[in-house]
């Protein structure tokens, strides 16, 4: 085997992926802006065929991130990934160690079973709702995720492109191809240290550990904090054996406590929000909103019982679908001259209103009989589709933007049998993986589960442009040579070395091309090279091509990866922060990985 020649074309490359690198470092440039640059330099400097300039927009990896990201958009338009959160919260706690654990282990798992792209787009909406139930920094939790998912890929060979293409590229060479759980051992070893790097270390080596930042209040969103007499959210429960009958008027009367939610039985099913005269019977379960201190005495004066989480009523009144909202009555309103019962805000609008301010004084209680005026403040408890449905009606000016979606749960089962489709495509046909998602994508606009505007809307730009703009790199990489050249002058630099250093050496280059080149890339690139170096010093073959497959998932210093790519923007990284919590990984990654297979093989 020649080595190929040095030439002004190679020279140029490693110049162009020198600055990239550099830019990337110092964040002089955003890292889309950086990939844009590079896309177009490629073409004028000759490195590329013009042709070639804008291949990554219809590259296999960007198309499946898009059609990836639209499914799970699905997912969560339809409340699944709510239902995902709940458990995983009561589970982890407050613990940061033991929710790390649980995501990082959850998201591995989903890994080995689909492509990690897909386990990571899976997971994002999954951690961004932890984060803001827990108020653990996003930072905090998404890098260890995402880093999973990419770990979670090598424990089968389904988990990754590069090894489900590993077997075809060692056919021709002879060599006996590798079974689905072949793998295994070594992948597992893998995800189960990097899950502890981030169990144990992750605090110091992500962004946000030392100090913990807290939310100003946003006046256009949650307007609660500017309510203090409301209180929380509470679940109760009035004894079977209690003897007096209330009324839900009553307890917004006499105790300043809102039912916003109630339920007798399972044929009357639940009143969301129930009217002032409903009838509260031993029993009957209400959702209701109270300060701990109106509580108190509800309780003492007729025996309810305190739930301080929602059980009955988590399904229906979870942030995801329901909320306070303020609104201003405007002087054309219809509502200027009535009372607040004779506007019928929770017969006809399914709305209940908790508060009126005027003149700078805000009132909680006695509010049936307030006669509206222009100028009122109004609060008001109901569905995010509530709103949504009253907004048009132009009755009320509406204090803050309602950017809540309005979910639908009733196609949660047509949600998954999309989200089914695209995977169980990519698993089970030899179909390209960017189709097989796509068609999953497809399925979740015709049959309603998202509009195309909301497809559109979901979809990270930043993240699309930066794999886009890259792309290219790695195809001048490939047709001028520089990946070869380095490739082999690398090998060639050690000599005839030990197996284990030959192994270790090949997770190396495999390593670093990846971080330019695409990993199927690297992969096709790499194969063929290291079997000939392989048997030329009387190493494994079989094992270095697995080191290969498996080391092109070393991928973490950099966002050039798909899924870092994709957690880059929602997790508000830079790529200072991938090098620093990415290069203890990487190298326990190399280490981890060298000394499995030399015990194993």
């Amino acid at each position: 085997m020649t080595a190929p020649p040095f030439t002004l074309d190679i020279a140029l490359v490693f110049v162009v992926v020198g600055v990239t690198i550099l830019l990337f470092l110092t964040e002089w440039l955003r890292v889309d802006v950086v990939a844009i640059l590079v896309m177009i330099s490629l073409p004028l400097l000759g490195l590329v065929q013009g042709k070639d300039t804008f291949v990554g927009f219809s590259s296999t990896a960007v198309i499946s991130i898009i059609a990836t990201i639209i499914m799970v958009r699905g997912l969560d338009h339809t409340g699944l990934v709510s239902r995902m959160v709940r458990p995983l919260t009561r589970l982890a706690g407050r613990s940061r160690r033991r929710t790390t654990l649980l995501l990082c282990v959850a998201v591995s798992i989903s890994s080995s079973l689909m492509q990690n792209i897909g386990a990571a787009a899976l997971f994002l909406p999954v951690v961004q709702r932890m984060s803001r139930l827990t108020g653990r920094p996003i930072s905090q939790m998404l890098m260890p995720v995402g880093f999973s998912a990419i770990l979670g890929g090598t424990i089968t060979l389904v988990g990754s492109s590069p090894l489900l293409m590993l077997n075809d590229l060692m056919t021709p060479f002879g060599l006996k191809p590798f079974d689905l759980f072949d793998v295994t051992p070594v992948g597992l070893a893998l995800a189960a240290a990097g899950i502890a790097y981030f169990v144990i270390f992750g605090k110091g080596m992500l962004p946000g550990g030392e100090t913990r930042q807290t939310e100003e209040i946003d006046p256009d969103g949650d307007p609660s904090p500017f309510y203090p007499g409301i209180g929380n959210l509470y679940e109760l429960k009035y004894p079977a054996t209690a003897e007096d009958t209330l009324e839900v008027g009553t307890l917004c009367d006499q105790f300043h406590v809102h039912t916003v939610g109630l339920y007798r039985s399972k044929s009357e099913g639940k009143l969301l929000p129930p009217d002032r005269g409903t009838r509260i019977v031993p029993g009957t379960t209400i959702a209701v909103y109270a300060t701990p201190e109106e509580l108190r005495v509800l309780a003492e004066a007729h025996g309810f019982l305190v739930r301080p989480r929602l059980r009955l009523f988590a399904a229906d009144l979870n942030d995801d679908l329901a909320g306070l909202v303020e609104a201003v009555v405007p002087p054309h309103s219809e509502f200027v001259g009535k009372s607040v019962q004779d506007g019928r805000f929770r017969h006809r609008y399914h709305m209940a209103v908790m508060a009126v301010s005027r003149g700078g004084h805000t009132h909680y209680g006695f509010l049936a009989k307030w006669i509206m005026e222009p100028g009122d403040v109004i609060l008001m408890h109901g569905s995010w589709e509530s709103f949504h449905r009253m907004r048009p009606l132009r009755q009320l000016l509406f204090a803050q933007s309602l950017d809540y979606e309005v979910l639908q749960p009733h196609k949660a089962r047509i949600a998954l049998g999309c989200f089914g489709l695209g995977t169980g495509l990519v698993a089970f046909t030899s179909l390209p993986i960017s189709v097989c998602l796509m068609a999953g994508a497809l399925g979740m606009i015709l049959t309603g589960v998202l509009s195309i505007d909301d497809a559109y809307r979901g979809v990270d730009w930043r993240t699309v442009f930066l794999l886009a703009g890259l792309i290219p790199l790695g195809l001048a990489m490939q047709q001028t040579g520089a990946a070869q050249w380095l490739a082999f002058h690398m090998l060639d630099i050690v000599g005839s070395p030990s197996p284990l250093l030959f192994y270790l050496l090949v997770g190396i280059i495999a390593t670093g091309l990846t971080l330019v080149v695409s990993n199927v890339g690297a992969t096709v690139l790499l194969v063929p090279l290291v079997i000939g170096m392989a048997q030329k010093i009387g190493a494994d073959p079989r094992v270095a091509s697995l080191v290969v497959g498996m080391a092109v998932s070393n991928s973490f210093l950099l966002p050039t990866n798909q899924v870092n790519a994709l957690y880059l923007g929602p997790g508000n990284y830079t790529s200072l922060n991938f090098v620093k919590a990415g290069t203890p990984l990487s190298i326990l990654f190399l280490v981890v990985l060298t000394l499995t297979l030399h015990i194993l093989y």
